[in-house]
């Protein structure tokens, strides 16, 4: 009887050590292997609301909430022309609980005319899918002198040195617009740089400044209203919803530009939460009335992927790289 326990006995540790040896080669569960989104997503905008930013956000986000039936929280984190924002995402554990509402201004032209931001726009980044773009419209108050574009260019050359044009940020698209604008027509103007589109719509509507870059999605309502007047738009073609407003191609040839916008998240995001971001959004972007909303707005859907999107994105760089450089740029810390 004791022989038999103690042989017993010996038999339980052995098959202990055994099966402590093969948990070793096996791995914990991870948070990977658990469905995702099983908890609520944090999605931030690097702007501070009511910019175009924040608008596409807001008519985005609900409805991939939707999608992925997890609350998606907007957060806004403005400041230092996105990359405030964009440094906390690329900061953030790449589980798929933080993302980010890319765009020009956080991943390809801040980083340029920061000079030494703490990220890589194209390496500390999973660039999920690209939502949309839009272009920047060129806007005076409606008491303004200038009733066309032209009119207005003949008002800087008259006066150099003296009129100012005011963007949402340094390094913005509606900044780096401008500055295209000032090399091509060689024009002596001041840049006014804003933090967000509301503070410098309300100071264009009360005369502080002469004139505003925009994005049109922020800036629409405004000019319906009869508050503000668009002279010109950044885009290369004429758009349907301001069918009688040129390009700015059209009076100062090779000058266009615009703004994007995607959905990002940190490097390292495992890849079926990629595949299933994109497909869920893909799936939001063909919503009939999120395309009505958007061709409203002024705004070009897209839905390219992942390699699209990122090379989108580096395609970009390089077409903003020569402008900041001549115009010297420069945002100094965040």
């Amino acid at each position: 009887m004791h022989r038999r326990f103690l042989l017993t006995t010996g038999r339980a540790h052995l098959c202990a050590a055994a099966l402590a040896w093969l948990a070793a080669f096996v791995p914990a569960p991870s948070q990977a292997q658990t469905a995702w989104p099983s908890r609520p997503i944090r999605f931030v905008v690097p702007f501070a609301p009511s910019g175009g930013g924040d608008v596409i956000a807001r008519l985005v986000v609900p409805r991939l909430s939707d999608a992925l039936r997890q609350p998606i929280i907007i957060e806004n984190k403005p400041g230092a022309s996105g990359l405030i924002g964009a440094e906390a995402v690329a900061r953030s554990a790449p589980d798929g609980y933080t993302l980010l509402l890319s765009n020009n201004a956080s991943i390809s032209t801040g980083p340029l005319v920061q000079g030494s931001a703490t990220y890589q726009p194209l390496t500390d980044f999973e660039h999920v899918m690209m939502i949309s773009s839009f272009a920047n419209g060129f806007l005076v108050n409606a008491q303004h002198p200038a009733r066309t574009f032209e009119e207005f260019l003949a008002m800087v050359r008259a006066r150099p040195g003296r009129m100012t044009f005011a963007s949402a940020a340094v390094g913005s698209a509606g900044h780096l617009t401008g500055e295209m604008i000032k090399q091509r027509a060689q024009l002596d103007m001041v840049h006014v740089p804003y933090k967000g589109t509301g503070p410098a719509i309300a100071d264009l509507m009360a005369g502080q400044i002469d004139a505003l870059f925009d994005g049109l999605p922020a800036s629409t309502p405004y000019v319906r209203s009869g508050k503000l007047r668009l002279l010109a738009i950044s885009s290369q073609q004429r758009l349907a919803n301001h069918p009688g407003t040129p390009t700015m191609d059209e009076i100062v040839p090779g000058v266009s530009g615009f703004a994007w916008f995607g959905i990002s998240a940190p490097a390292g995001t495992p890849r079926d939460i990629v595949e299933r971001l994109q497909l869920e959004g893909r799936k939001v972007l063909a919503l009939p009335e999120l395309q009505a909303r958007f061709a409203e707005l002024g705004m070009v859907l897209s839905g390219r992927g992942q390699a699209e999107y990122t090379e989108f994105i580096a395609d970009d760089i390089r077409r903003w790289t020569p402008v900041v450089k001549a115009a010297g740029v420069r945002l100094q810390g965040l």
